[in-house]
C-alpha cells in the first residue's frame, strides 16, 4: 500500500477547489497514514449521517474498517478526502464491481461509490465537488459506470447525484434507491460544473470584497508604515463594519491605534474577522496566516514583496504561502499586492494604499500592478470617473482576473470592467468567461508584457507557445475590447460606461472650429467610421448654438453618434473667451437628455472646467426605465439598500438590458484632449455593439455528409500505433492526403522527380501543363528564390527547366524536386490549425508569402468554427480585398474557402491527436480552390483541462 511519497501515489489527484460559500479545501488521495485523520474524522460525524452512509447504526470503526478505509490500490479501490487546515471534512470511495456487484479488477468498467461529510461542512458543496473528481478518478482508471445505493430518506445524497448532469437510472430495490451513473461527460454535466464553478469563486469575491470585519495586521505603533496607511484609508472611507488593528509588539497597556480596538494576534481579538490586511515582512508572513487561518479568517490581502518577483527562493515562499492559505480554506489577494477598495454604500472598503478612495461609479477595475493601479485610479480620478470596486492583485498568486470575471458578471453594481493584464494563466478559462461577460456589460483590456515573450516577474503561470497576436484575435472574438495603452483604456471606460452604445458606426461631427472638424473626420476614416460631413458652428457660436446643434445632430436617423469639437470661442468685445465650461456643459448635457439614446463625446481645446463639468453626476433620472436590476450578484447588497445612490453615483446606461434601450438617466458625457482618442473610444464601442449583435447568432458548425469520422479514426489509431511518441509525429505525404480527404479535403498529388526522366515520366502521368518545384525546406513556399517552375507544357520546356533548376539553385538530391499539375490561377491563401494546451485548438488563415508572414496578416479563430467564424476569418486580414476583387481582379470563390475552413475545423475538432494541421498553399479561383501542399501532426489526445472537474490553478 501507498504513503504519500510513495512512487505509486497519485499526486495529479491532489487539487485546491473552492466551494459552494467561496471557502476553499483541498482534495487528495486517502493514503494509509491517514489512519488517525480518519477516526478523528468519523467521530465528529453525527449518528445520523453515519446511518445513512451504512444504513445501520455504526457508532465508531473497527480497526478493520479503518485499515480498509485508509489502504488502496488506486486502481480497483480508491479513496479521496476533502480537507481543511489538514483535517478530513469529506470522504468518496469507489470500489470495483461485477455484474453480479462483487469486487473485480479490469475489465470491468463498474464501481459502486460512497460519500460521508461531516456535518458541519453539509451544504457547502462539499459532496458536489467530491463526486466530480472521483468520476475523472474513475475515468481515468477505466471506471464507466458508479452505482450507488442510497437511503430515500438521505435526500440530500440523492440531489448530488441527480444534479450532477450525467446520464442516470433510478430504482428502488430492497428498500434503496438504487442509481447508476454513465460517467461520460455531457453538455449538461458540464453546464452544471461551471455554473457551480461560477457560484463559488464569484461568492469567494464577494467575501473578499464585502467583508463585516476587517483585521489589518502589522499596523504600526507609531504613524506612518504600511499597516498605519491602510488603517488610516480604511477609517477615512467610513468602513461600515468592525475594523481592527494587529500588532504582536503592543504591550497590555497599548489598546487602541487610531481610535480602533488594537490587539497582539487575531486570536485575541476573540470576535470573527472576515478579512485580514497582512502588512508584515515577508519573513514574518506564515505566522500571521497561521493565526488567520486558526481563527476563521476568509480572505486575505497580502502587501508584504519579497516574492516571485524576487527570484527562485522568493517564488517558493509565494507557493508556499498559498497552499498555506488554501489549507485553511483562505483566498488571497498578492502578494505584492496594492490593496482593495469596494464604494458600494452599504460596505465603503478602501483596504488599499491609495490615500484618496474613488467616487462610487459604474466601473470594475482590476489591475495586475500597483503603478498602473495608482496610474488609473488618478487618471480616472481627474476625469470624474466613478469605480465599483478596485483590485490591485500584485503576483496574483491565487485570486485573478478570472475570479472576478465572475463575480462582475452578475454584479449589479458594475456595468463595464476594465482590466490591466501582465499575464493569462488560463487563456481558456478567460476567454470563456469574458464572452459570457461581454455578452452583457464590456470588458476592455489592456496587456503589458506583450512582446517580452517572458512571464512577468512575480507571475508563476503556465506560457502560452502561441503568439500574442493570435491570443489578442481570439479575445477580440470573445468580446473583449482589446487597447494597447492604459490611456486607451480608461478612454474606452469612460464613453462605456456613461453614454449608450451607438447602433451603428455613421458618426455627426460638430463643433466651433473647422479644423478640429476635419482632424475628427479623419480619425473616423482612420477608425473604419463613417463619418458625416463636419457642421461648423464657426468661432462665434455659443452655447446655446451647440445645444441646438447637438439636439439637431441627435434626432437625425442617419447618424448613430455624434463628436462635439470645442474651442475657445470669440465674445461679444472679438476677443478670444475659454468661458464657463460649467455653461457649455449644462448646453451639452441638455441637448443630450432631450434626444434619442445615442452616444456623445466631446473633444475640446483650452475651455477651463469642461471636462469637470461633463464628468458630473447627472440629476434627471428617466423615471420609465427600471431602478433595480434583474439579477443581483450573490450575496451582494441589494440597490434597495442604498437609497439615493442612483443619484449620487450618476449611473450610465445598463448594459446588461438589450441593445438600444434607453438608458436609465442623463448620462456623463465623456471628453477628450484630442480628436484621435475621441474617436478611438467610439470606435471600439462601434466594434463591441456590433459584437454585441452579431454574438446572439454564433452561426453553426459545419456538417458535411461525406466527412468519415469514424474512418479517419480508425486511420489515425494506425498511425499512431500502439506507443505513440508523446512529442508527436509528423505524417508522409501519402498518409496526410488520406487522412485529409476523409474530411473531403482532396490535396494534389505530387510525384518526386530526382532527375530529369522521372520528372518526364511524372508529367506524363498527371497530364500537362505542370509545375516543377522544388521542397528543400530552405526553398519551400519561396516562389521568389526561383524555386519554382509554372505552365511547362511539354517535355522539352520541363527538361529545360529541370536543368535550369539544379544549374541555379544545387544537386537534386539537396532540393528534392516534385511535379505536379497546374490547376486554375487565382490567390494563394494558407490555412492551418494547431492546438496549444493553454488556449485550445485554434484556427488560422491568411494570404500566402509575405503578407502572413513578413507582415503577419493572419487571422484566427478558436475551434470548433461556426459558418459565421469561417467569413470573418477570410474578412479580417488586411488583404482581404484581394479575395473580393481588388482593382479590377474577377472576385474568388470565397464560399468553397470557407467551406474548406469548416472541414478542416471538423477534423481538429473531432480528433484531438490532430495537432496540427497547414495547406500551403490553397490556390483560390475563380470556380472551386485547389490545395496543393498538406502537412499534418499527430500526437497522443492532449488533456482538456477545461472538461476535468474544477480545480484552482497551482503554479
Amino acid at each position: 500500500m501507498t504513503t504519500a511519497s510513495d512512487p505509486a501515489y497519485p499526486a495529479h489527484w491532489e487539487a485546491d477547489v473552492v466551494l459552494r460559500d467561496g471557502g476553499t479545501a483541498r482534495i487528495r488521495p486517502i493514503t494509509t497514514e491517514d489512519a488517525e485523520r480518519l477516526v478523528s474524522f468519523y467521530e465528529l460525524v453525527s449518528d445520523e449521517s453515519k446511518y445513512y452512509r451504512f444504513f445501520a447504526p455504526y457508532p465508531r470503526l473497527s480497526a478493520k474498517d479503518v485499515h480498509r478505509f485508509t489502504h488502496h490500490d488506486y486502481v480497483d479501490r480508491v479513496g479521496l478526502a476533502a480537507t481543511v487546515g489538514g483535517e478530513f471534512i469529506a470522504t468518496v470511495r469507489y470500489d470495483r464491481i461485477n455484474a453480479q456487484g462483487r469486487p473485480a479488477s479490469a475489465p470491468a468498467d463498474e464501481a459502486e461509490v460512497a460519500f460521508l461529510v461531516q456535518d458541519a461542512h453539509q451544504g457547502r458543496g462539499v459532496a458536489s465537488t467530491l463526486l466530480e473528481h472521483i468520476a475523472a478518478v474513475a475515468r481515468e482508471r477505466g471506471i464507466r459506470r458508479f452505482a450507488a445505493e442510497v437511503l430515500p430518506a438521505n435526500s440530500k445524497m440523492i440531489k448530488v447525484f441527480t444534479d450532477a448532469g450525467y446520464q442516470q437510472k433510478r430504482s428502488f430495490e430492497d428498500g434503496s434507491v438504487h442509481l447508476t451513473l454513465d460517467l461520460e461527460p455531457t453538455a449538461e454535466s458540464l453546464a452544471v460544473q461551471r455554473a457551480r464553478e461560477h457560484r463559488a469563486e464569484a461568492r469567494s469575491v464577494q467575501r473578499l470584497l464585502a467583508p463585516g470585519s476587517v483585521a489589518v495586521i502589522g499596523a504600526g505603533r507609531a504613524p506612518g508604515g504600511v499597516g498605519r496607511t491602510v488603517l488610516r484609508n480604511l477609517l477615512d472611507a467610513g468602513f461600515t463594519g468592525r475594523t481592527y488593528a494587529v500588532n504582536k509588539a503592543l504591550g497590555p497597556e497599548r489598546r487602541e491605534l487610531d481610535g480602533v480596538p488594537a490587539f497582539p494576534s487575531v486570536g485575541a481579538i476573540g470576535e470573527p474577522v472576515d478579512l485580514a490586511i497582512v502588512a508584515v515582512p515577508a519573513e514574518r508572513v506564515p505566522e500571521a496566516v497561521a493565526d488567520c487561518g486558526e481563527h476563521g479568517v476568509q480572505s486575505l490581502v497580502v502587501l508584504a514583496a519579497d516574492y516571485a518577483e524576487s527570484g527562485p527562493d522568493g517564488r517558493e515562499r509565494q507557493r508556499a504561502l498559498v497552499r498555506q492559505a488554501r489549507s485553511y480554506g483562505m483566498r488571497l489577494i498578492g502578494p505584492n499586492a496594492f490593496g482593495i477598495i469596494n464604494t458600494a454604500a452599504g460596505v465603503r472598503l478602501n483596504a488599499s494604499l491609495a490615500p484618496e478612495p474613488p467616487a462610487a461609479g459604474r466601473i470594475g477595475l482590476f489591475t495586475q500592478s500597483g503603478a498602473i493601479g495608482i496610474a488609473l485610479l488618478s487618471g480616472l480620478y481627474r476625469r470624474g470617473a466613478g469605480l465599483s470596486t478596485f483590485i490591485s492583485s500584485g503576483n496574483r498568486a491565487d485570486l485573478s482576473g478570472n475570479d472576478f470575471l465572475q463575480y462582475w458578471y452578475e454584479d449589479p453594481a458594475t456595468d463595464v470592467v476594465l482590466l490591466y493584464l501582465e499575464s493569462i494563466g488560463n487563456p481558456r478559462k478567460f476567454t470563456r468567461l469574458a464572452r459570457r461577460t461581454a455578452a452583457a456589460k464590456p470588458v476592455v483590456v489592456v496587456k503589458g508584457a506583450r512582446h517580452s515573450g517572458t512571464t512577468p516577474p512575480g507571475h508563476a503561470v503556465p506560457v502560452s507557445r502561441v503568439p500574442d497576436a493570435t491570443v489578442s484575435a481570439l479575445l477580440r472574438q470573445a468580446g473583449v475590447i482589446l487597447v494597447g495603452t492604459v490611456t486607451e483604456l480608461v478612454d474606452a471606460g469612460l464613453l462605456l460606461a456613461g453614454q449608450p452604445l451607438p447602433a451603428g458606426p455613421r458618426v455627426a461631427i460638430l463643433g466651433n472650429s473647422e479644423s478640429l472638424g476635419l482632424l475628427t473626420y479623419d480619425a473616423c476614416l482612420t477608425e473604419g467610421l463613417r463619418p458625416l460631413r463636419p457642421l461648423d458652428l464657426t468661432t462665434g457660436a455659443t452655447p446655446a448654438d451647440f445645444r441646438a446643434a447637438l439636439a439637431a445632430a441627435l434626432a437625425d436617423d442617419a447618424c448613430d453618434a455624434v463628436v462635439v469639437t470645442a474651442i475657445p470661442w470669440v465674445g461679444e468685445n472679438g476677443a478670444m473667451e475659454s468661458g464657463d465650461g460649467q455653461v457649455l456643459a449644462d448646453a451639452l448635457r441638455e441637448a443630450a437628455a432631450a434626444a434619442p439614446a445615442k452616444p456623445v463625446a466631446v473633444v475640446h481645446v483650452e475651455i477651463g472646467g469642461l471636462a469637470e463639468a461633463l464628468s458630473a453626476a447627472a440629476r434627471t433620472v428617466n423615471k420609465g426605465a427600471p431602478q433595480t436590476p434583474p439579477n443581483p450578484a450573490p450575496g451582494g447588497p441589494s440597490r434597495a439598500d442604498s437609497p439615493g445612490e442612483t443619484e449620487e453615483r450618476g449611473l450610465g446606461q445598463s448594459l446588461s438590458t438589450p441593445l438600444g434601450g434607453p438608458p436609465r438617466e442623463a448620462t456623463r458625457i465623456p471628453a477628450y484632449p484630442a480628436a484621435e482618442r475621441a474617436v478611438r473610444a467610439l470606435a471600439e464601442a462601434v466594434r463591441y455593439a456590433r459584437w454585441r449583435r452579431e454574438a446572439a447568432d454564433p452561426g453553426k458548425v459545419g456538417e458535411y455528409e461525406d466527412i468519415d469520422e469514424a474512418g479517419a479514426a480508425a486511420l489515425i489509431e494506425r498511425l499512431l500505433g500502439p506507443a505513440p511518441d508523446p512529442r508527436g509525429t509528423t505524417l508522409t505525404a501519402s498518409d496526410a492526403q488520406e487522412l485529409l480527404g476523409r474530411y473531403g479535403i482532396p490535396v494534389r498529388p505530387t510525384l518526386p522527380a530526382p532527375d530529369a526522366a522521372h520528372a518526364v515520366a511524372a508529367a506524363r502521368r498527371l497530364g500537362y501543363p505542370v509545375a516543377l518545384k522544388t521542397t528543400a525546406p530552405h526553398l519551400r513556399h519561396r516562389p521568389d528564390l526561383g524555386g519554382v517552375r509554372l505552365d511547362l507544357a511539354d517535355e522539352h520546356q520541363l527538361a529545360r527547366a529541370y536543368a535550369e533548376l539544379t544549374a541555379t539553385l544545387g544537386k537534386p538530391e539537396e532540393l528534392a524536386p516534385v511535379v505536379q499539375a497546374m490547376v486554375p490561377r487565382g490567390v494563394d491563401t494558407v490555412v492551418r490549425a494547431s492546438i496549444d494546451s493553454a488556449v485550445g485548438a485554434v484556427l488560422s488563415f491568411g494570404l500566402a508569402g509575405a503578407a502572413s508572414e513578413l507582415l503577419g496578416d493572419t487571422s484566427h479563430r478558436l475551434i470548433p468554427a461556426t459558418d459565421r467564424d469561417a467569413a470573418e476569418l477570410l474578412r479580417s486580414i488586411r488583404t482581404a480585398p484581394l479575395l473580393f476583387g481588388w482593382r479590377g481582379s474577377a472576385p474568388v470563390d470565397t464560399a468553397a474557402l470557407e467551406e474548406l475552413l469548416l472541414r478542416v475545423s471538423r477534423l481538429v475538432d473531432d480528433h484531438p491527436e490532430v495537432v496540427a494541421v497547414g495547406l500551403e498553399p490553397v490556390i483560390v479561383a475563380q470556380h472551386g480552390l485547389s490545395v496543393l501542399g498538406a502537412t499534418v501532426r499527430l500526437a497522443p489526445a492532449p488533456p482538456r483541462t477545461d472538461l476535468g472537474p474544477r480545480r484552482l490553478p497551482s503554479y
